[in-house]
């Protein structure tokens, strides 16, 4: 009787994501007997939907089974690719970059185009985000498209190092120009190997020499002058010396190394993904290990699907792609993002498991996640995880950026080093608050500010600001966070912000600007910074503040209103006001 008894006790064990088909089938009822309970429950959900895995245990417990959620763990992945496959050399991934204007894109289509010429005739190519160009003895490289440091900052932020070579384009009648020095920060944040291509040497005034005089004083010494940065003069619109360029790369890919293994299952990187209207959720694919087959069951961060049909930068349907390849995709339930890595798996069913476990996770650390602050760094350094703080300066002058690049970097300790990515003069973008996202870093303002997008993307993304206008202020601070001493901090709140649109002049009164509120609200008697360029040119407070000729206490965003701000008259159209409060608070340690 007591062995009859122990029969009777049917364990059953639910993975964490289940569908109701597959929990009929574990529970081994009919499937509208599942859903029947699932209704006593409050849940209505169709065959092929997923169950909450504690619904699930309320359903298997009301048919007697005693069930326990067995923990589904994604990351077991990587382990169950055998290593005994070889690793063959494979083609180079390359981004160009440089300063606008100063020739990438004539760069990267001169390269297509005799490519294109040697092989075939008319052969368009398709805007896929990648293309690759094939030598005459059979060798490849793949081109990035995507706008030099978007192709770091955007793909890295996500935890995606695809690139292997950086290119940039410097213009010989130019020079260096701040998007230049921007891209090799870039570049160098991420420990990628850069050759320079001076371009623009059939022009009039060119001057290659002093390109490699500028670049060496940014630390890339030309080879032919004792550094190891290579540098080749080019003609993108004339197409000289581009041949040489393509050698150059392939040149440096051979002292690189670059291997990965072409049989078992592929993985790599999205890079980009679009919805097409008649084909659906589109992604461009680069595989970096394996062989990508269509039919292939994949997972891509929190989305997954099969291949239906695979094409190259040409539009050509392929079957298959090794290594370094791009490719454009269809068979994916939903968008995956940019940057994110994709990888094979045996079936779909594993696919839709990884991705939904994914997606909770993704969820729960979307409540707990935010970039470094610089309150937590002491704490970091404490538990052992930091040992670099990475910091990019904006500053209103050259001046004050070297001043505050060589103070901060003098602050480093054994412990931890001080490192500042990117330094530039000018108001804080939306790219500096990429960068310091993907490169975890801190953004320290000196007398200037975000513009409204980089405010949005920094909330966002939880990338930490702060903005000073004394040097010692920003200093006294870096070095407190190291050391842990971080007091009470005037934390400001900032109101509003609004653009003059034009000014008047009032005799016995000043200067009183006609403003448009972008943002949030502009407050009588608050305090107040003018902004012209995203450089703070004024601080006080706003005097009075009228809505038509009435005075008025505040007035909210998308309203006009006349300001005038507290001794200062020198005020411009197309200058920002902003107003803040200044609150004290804790540092969030």
């Amino acid at each position: 009787k007591k062995e009859e008894q122990e029969e009777e006790i049917k364990i059953v064990q639910i993975p964490e994501i289940v569908t109701v088909r597959e929990l009929a089938e574990l529970l081994r009822v009919p499937p509208n007997v599942v859903m029947a309970e699932l209704l006593k429950k409050g849940v209505l959900a169709t065959i092929n939907q997923t169950v909450p895995s504690e619904v699930a245990l309320q359903v298997a417990e009301a048919l007697g089974f005693l069930a326990e959620i067995k923990k589904q763990e994604e990351e077991t992945l990587e382990e169950e690719i055998p290593d005994h496959w070889e690793k063959l050399p494979r083609p180079p991934i390359v981004v160009v970059m440089g300063h606008v204007d100063h020739g990438k894109t004539t760069l990267l289509d001169t390269i297509r185009k005799t490519n294109v010429a040697e092989r075939e005739k008319g052969g368009i190519t398709q805007h896929i985000g990648a293309s690759v160009v094939q030598l005459p003895d059979g060798r490849k490289i793949t081109f990035l498209d995507t706008p030099g440091h978007e192709a770091f900052t955007s793909l890295r932020a996500r935890g995606a190092q695809i690139t292997d070579i950086a290119v940039l384009v410097v213009a010989a009648d130019d020079g260096v120009m701040p998007q230049t020095v921007e891209a090799i920060n870039h570049a160098r944040a991420f420990n990628v190997p850069i050759i320079v291509a001076v371009n623009k040497i059939d022009k009039p005034g060119a001057d290659p020499q002093r390109v490699r005089r500028e670049l060496s004083e940014l630390g890339l010494i030309p080879e032919e002058w004792g550094g190891d940065t290579i540098f080749v003069d080019v003609s993108a619109k004339t197409g000289q010396n581009v041949e040489a360029l393509l050698e150059y790369i392939l040149l440096l890919a051979e002292i690189l190394e670059l291997k990965a293994r072409v049989e078992g299952p592929a993985k790599g990187t999205v890079i980009e993904s679009k919805l097409d209207k008649q084909r659906g959720p589109v992604a461009t694919l680069i595989v970096q290990e394996g062989t990508l087959k269509v039919g292939d069951p994949v997972v891509a961060g929190t989305s997954y699907g099969r291949i239906r049909a695979m094409f190259d930068d040409k539009g050509r349907k392929l079957n298959s792609a090794g290594p370094s390849t791009p490719v454009e995709v269809l068979g994916f339930e939903e968008l995956p993002m940019a940057g994110d890595t994709f990888i094979v798996v045996e079936d779909e069913k594993k696919a839709r498991q990884i991705a939904e476990i994914r997606k909770q996770k993704k969820e729960q650390q979307e409540k707990l996640s935010r970039g470094l602050m610089l309150e937590d760094v002491f704490k970091k350094i404490e538990e052992g995880e930091l040992n670099e703080l990475r910091l990019i300066l904006k500053t209103d002058t050259i001046g004050s950026l070297e001043a505050l690049k060589k103070a901060l970097t003098e602050l480093s300790t054994p412990e931890v080093s001080v490192r500042i990515l990117h330094g530039a003069v000018g108001g804080i973008t939306e790219n500096d608050v990429m960068l310091a996202k993907a490169s975890q870093a801190i953004i320290i303002g000196f007398n200037t500010r975000p513009d409204l997008k980089a405010k949005e993307t920094a909330e966002r993304e939880k990338v930490d600001i702060k903005l000073y206008s004394i040097i010692y202020e920003a200093i006294e601070d870096v070095k407190n966070a190291l050391r842990g001493l971080l007091k009470p901090v005037q934390k400001e709140v900032v109101l509003g912000s609004a653009e003059v649109r034009a000014t008047f002049k009032i005799k016995g009164v000043g200067t009183v600007a006609g403003c448009y509120v972008l943002d949030g609200k502009i407050v009588r008697n608050a305090n107040a910074r003018l902004i012209r360029d995203g450089v703070v040119i004024y601080t006080g407070k706003i005097e009075s503040l009228k809505r038509f000729k009435e005075d008025v206490q505040e007035v909210a965003k998308g309203f006009e209103c006349g300001v005038k701000l507290k001794d200062y008259n020198d005020v411009k159209v197309g200058d920002i006001i902003e107003c803040y409060e200044v609150k004290l608070e804790k540092p969030s340690l």
